[in-house]
């Protein structure tokens, strides 16, 4: 399992390492969000929930997108530090997450779920994620500060 999940971290900071920070055109960002397609919503409850069931929804427009951000950083925020399933389950839904979103918005989602990853990894160790996973998410939410702002949303580190 842990080669799995450090297989999956290597390959999400090398696609973020491949992202390239662009500017969306303005009727994109401005374009009201669409309505997510029916189906079963999978939900867990606390943050250390299963790891099979990600609590996340889709997120439609980059309004949600930016709001869906904000909730699962404050989620992996208050993960114990022992706690690497916890972290695992925030790896999952950012991985769901980031494939209902296109563009830089992506990077969030990739960047979180890889910070997620690293921080589960490091779980026991006591030592805390990688530099690099940190800047990653950092430099995510730079990227996207104008877009969330223009869909009046404020990122949160």
């Amino acid at each position: 399992m842990k080669k799995l999940l450090a297989t999956a971290a290597a390959v999400t900071l090398a696609a973020l390492t491949a992202c390239s920070v662009s500017v969306p055109d303005q009727e994109a960002a401005s374009a009201p969000p669409s309505q997510p397609e029916p189906g079963p919503t999978r939900t867990s409850g606390a943050v250390g929930g299963s790891a099979g069931t990600p609590s996340s929804s889709p997120a439609s427009g980059t309004k949600a997108a930016c709001e869906l951000f904000n909730s699962l950083f404050e989620r992996y925020a208050a993960v114990p530090s022992g706690n690497s399933e916890g972290y695992e389950d925030i790896y999952l839904q950012a991985e769901e997450a980031k494939g209902t979103v296109s563009g830089d918005l992506r990077g969030l989602f990739a960047s979180l779920s890889l910070l997620a990853i690293d921080h589960s990894g490091a779980a026991g160790s006591g030592s805390g994620p990688a530099q690099e996973s940190e800047d990653a998410v950092r430099d995510a939410v730079f990227a996207n500060a104008g877009t969330c702002t223009d869909a009046g949303v404020t990122l949160r580190l």
